[in-house]
């Protein structure tokens, strides 16, 4: 008990301070759990589940820091330059389609199930557009997320494997009957994106009906002062969409391990585009900032998951919110699982939840006759709300790409997440693929 009231505790504080920005995030992340740990009398310890951390999410963080410097080059060479001067064509400076046209290209390159992918691709298309017109940065994460943490549910995104591994299940069972729920939570992910582009068209001063040949132009001169003409490469433009395509074929099919491959695909991406030493020292000047900011968060928040779960807070947190599960709620423990998978996923690990906590109360619950696949798949359902967990290193790399803080992500994001999840539960539940 004393070590569950103690996990508790560490994450409240946690939370409270960066929510209340008295503590960044990496601060935070370092100091709080070994204050904690310290608390608890894990001393002699402290230093190998500090290091255990660290080395568990070092690919993480190898992949986030050239992930950051090969679309920062591609950034800087004008990969994306027709994109966004297309889509600025396209939407006459219109917030409203701009924010769903986020909504919909964060969607689509989701379907890769990997949550840094999408980031680094939908930040590096659509910030620039941002940029430009003035628009609010946490919109574009909010949706960014929103869309990531819909699609996440596929079974090549991680939690679903998961579930079926955990509950020996497979996907027929367990991902084929959420299809439904998907589709509509990414209908509402669209209708969120059109109310948060309402918002931004209003507090921007203009309409999109009334927006004049004088406006546009305005804005492409706008588009101008912000280029950085002697670092373009037009000229190579295919030849970097063609490596750009071939990293994110290259990553689906797993061809290396992922880390590896940002690394090669920067190297290939400066030599081609930049053979000068100094011009590659420019660029990697230019960027270093930024990876290193991310790089600090993950490998940060490798010190509080190490932390977390060698002292065993993470299984002792686990017990306590098992046995917390009144009798009463019994056979209507699906919709409490869908429930609580918000919670619980953002308090701990996927791995924590779904291998820790979910066979335990999926056996506690037979009792009752609810079959497995009814609790496996309520489980998936708080996946929206997962991605804004501190202990979710691709949060980092979102929000640094982008330039925001981390707590004002949150906050942001939060109550659309939480939405997210409830449109996908009265889903479930009208269609019956959960009992009642």
């Amino acid at each position: 008990m004393f070590l569950s009231i103690l996990g508790f505790l560490m994450i409240a504080t946690f939370m409270y301070l960066i929510m209340s920005k008295r503590l960044s995030a990496m601060i935070a992340l370092i100091l709080i759990p070994v204050v904690f740990a310290l608390i608890g009398g894990f001393s002699s310890d402290l230093g190998n589940l500090m290091l255990s951390g660290v080395k568990s999410i070092a690919p993480t963080g190898v992949m986030l820091v050239f992930g950051i410097l090969y679309f920062g080059i591609m950034i800087d060479a004008g990969l994306f330059d027709p994109v966004v001067d297309k889509t600025l064509k396209a939407v006459k400076g219109d917030p409203v389609k701009i924010v769903v046209g986020t909504a919909v290209l964060a969607l689509l390159v989701s379907l890769d199930g990997d949550g840094s992918t999408t980031y680094m691709i939908v930040i590096a298309a659509m910030l620039p557009l941002y940029r430009r017109l003035g628009m609010n940065p946490l919109i574009l994460t909010a949706v960014t997320m929103l869309s990531s943490g819909v699609m996440n549910i596929i079974p090549w995104g991680g939690p679903t494997a998961r579930v079926m591994s955990a509950l020996h299940l497979d996907a027929s069972q367990v991902f084929t009957p959420v299809i439904p729920c998907m589709i509509t939570a990414v209908l509402w992910v669209v209708f969120v994106a059109y109310i948060l582009g309402k918002k931004e068209r209003k507090r921007l001063g203009h309409s999109h009906e009334s927006l004049s040949k004088e406006e546009e132009i305005a804005s492409f001169r706008i588009a101008a002062t912000l280029e950085v003409p002697e670092y373009k490469r037009p000229k190579l433009l295919w030849v970097n969409f063609t490596l750009t395509a071939a990293l994110i074929v290259s990553l689906v099919m797993n061809i290396l391990p992922i880390p590896v491959l940002f690394m090669i695909a920067f190297a290939l991406a400066m030599m081609i585009n930049y053979p000068n030493l100094e011009e590659q020292k420019e660029r990697m000047s230019a960027h270093a900032g930024n990876a290193l900011s991310v790089a600090g968060m993950v490998f940060a928040a490798g010190i509080f998951t190490g932390i977390l779960t060698g002292t065993k807070m993470v299984d002792a947190m686990a017990g306590t919110l098992v046995a917390m599960i009144p009798d009463a709620l019994g056979p209507h423990m699906p919709i409490f699982t869908a429930i609580i998978s918000m919670p619980f996923t953002f308090f701990m690990s996927n791995d924590a939840f779904y291998f820790g906590i979910l066979p335990l109360i999926t056996k506690a619950t037979a009792a009752y006759g609810i079959e497995a696949g009814d609790m496996a798949r309520a489980s998936l359902l708080g996946q929206p709300v997962h991605l804004l967990s501190p202990l979710v290193p691709s949060t980092y790399l979102l929000v640094g790409l982008a330039g925001v803080n981390f707590g004002d992500h949150q906050r942001f994001t939060l109550k659309w997440a939480i939405g997210t999840t409830i449109v996908m539960l009265i889903t479930a539940l009208v269609i019956g693929i959960i009992a009642f």
